[in-house]
């Protein structure tokens, strides 16, 4: 019998997920107009989160996040002005766990609050210095509240990887039993490694019934790999902003989680997402709080397909798949494969030589190759430079002194000036 036809594009290292495993059953919680505002840079205003949350919901996310309506009179009137854009996403806001933020919140018509309420020993003593139990207390209170004006409910622990686990347990097991939506686990600081995220959400499945939201930040580069571990082990919802903008290093960049999630499913996540939005989206909030989309972005920066050495470029162009797990074209882009310096191979070469149609022979790619080799050890040479030289030395060849043009031409500024 012949063996079963293996997909090239999967990995041959990971083994079958578990049955906890969400990877192919996710949602996505954007959270740049709440998260996001917390960016060193971030100042947005109504007309620029409109837009902002206009642009994300044509994308897909099943929920936006925004700012606390107790933050601010601006932001309560904010919070009021998307909820009334008739968005298909659900409207969340994130609030303290307080009466009196819950009060303000349910005013605004949102579809859902995020309460979090500190609970390491950090929090505990030097922000609200309050015990597990009025924690408990107090959440119970809110909770029913807001489950009494029939709203979404997510309770989450702050900083919950320098937490005691038995107070987690516990305070889990309590608002679960209260029939919350979601339980939330939060590395409020960025100090969780994926191994230790897989642990406490493996354990918290087997604690409570409800839905699982992560939220992970970058402070030690780790925020979407935890976002993954974190799926795989039975979370249900990953926290995201655009760039990953938030408080400090910020949280899973939208665009790197989504590389993540479509490497892993591709054909669910083309299913669930308008992925040719996504640079759109990026250069919207990057423009908004004064940043460049940075060069080694997943999928949108301008290096992410782009192929440089020679034996890359050969396999690139006989089959994509061989250097790349996401297909640019999927996301709206264009692969491009660099030419003009020192590592470029004489495959690469052809192919640019086909794309301007000159009817050059391998052996004359070959020899022009080796010109560009040395010409870019003075300095690259711009795709325009390389194609002057193709064609003057396809012009050259009818007179039969393409050797000679090659000869005389002896630094890059000679080939600028032709």
């Amino acid at each position: 019998m012949a063996p079963p036809q293996r997909d090239p594009s999967r990995s041959t290292i990971a083994g079958a997920s578990s049955y906890l495993s969400n990877v192919s059953n996710f949602k996505i919680i954007e959270s740049t107009l709440r998260e996001g505002e917390q960016f060193a840079n971030a100042f947005f205003t109504t007309e620029k989160k409109i837009e902002i949350a206009k642009a994300l919901d044509e994308f897909g996310v099943e929920y936006l996040e925004l700012t606390s309506p107790a933050a601010s009179e601006q932001s309560y009137n904010d919070c009021k002005a998307i909820v009334g854009l008739g968005l298909k996403a659900k409207i969340l806001t994130h609030i303290r766990c307080h009466m009196d933020d819950a009060r303000l919140a349910v005013e605004t018509g949102v579809d859902g609050l995020d309460v979090v309420i500190g609970t390491s020993s950090y929090l505990r003593e030097f922000s609200h210095g309050k015990d597990m139990q009025y924690i408990i207390e107090t959440a119970t209170e809110v909770i029913k509240f807001i489950q009494s004006k029939g709203l979404e409910v997510r309770f989450s622990s702050e900083d919950s990887f320098r937490s005691d686990i038995v107070d987690l347990l516990n305070l889990y097991r309590a608002v679960d039993k209260l029939g919350v939506n979601r339980v939330g686990i939060a590395d409020t600081v960025g100090c969780a490694s994926p191994d230790q995220v897989a642990e406490l959400v493996r354990t918290l499945r087997g604690v409570v019934s409800c839905d699982i939201e992560c939220h992970f930040h970058n402070d030690t580069n780790c925020a979407i790999a935890n976002s993954y571990a974190a799926l795989q082990n039975g979370a249900t919802h990953v926290d995201t902003s655009v760039l990953g903008i938030g408080e400090r290093n910020g949280i899973p960049s939208l665009g790197g989680f989504v590389a993540r999630m479509y490497a892993a499913d591709k054909e669910y996540v083309k299913a669930k997402y308008d992925l040719t939005k996504l640079r759109e989206i990026e250069n919207l909030v990057a423009d908004a709080v004064g940043v460049s989309v940075p060069f080694n972005n997943p999928i949108t920066g301008y290096c992410a397909f782009t192929h440089k050495a020679g034996i890359h470029a050969k396999a690139i162009l006989n089959n994509p798949s061989t250097y790349e797990i996401l297909k640019p074209e999927d996301f709206g882009m264009t692969r491009y494969v660099a030419i003009g310096h020192r590592l470029t191979g004489w495959n690469a070469v052809k192919n640019r030589v086909e794309q301007l149609g000159l009817p050059l022979s391998d052996a004359d790619c070959k020899h022009i190759t080796a010109k560009i080799k040395n010409l870019a050890d003075i300095r690259p040479l711009s795709l325009d430079d390389v194609d002057k030289l193709l064609r003057k030395y396809d012009e050259a060849k009818l007179a039969d002194a393409h050797h000679a043009i090659l000869d005389s031409i002896d630094t890059p500024d000679q080939i600028t000036k032709m």
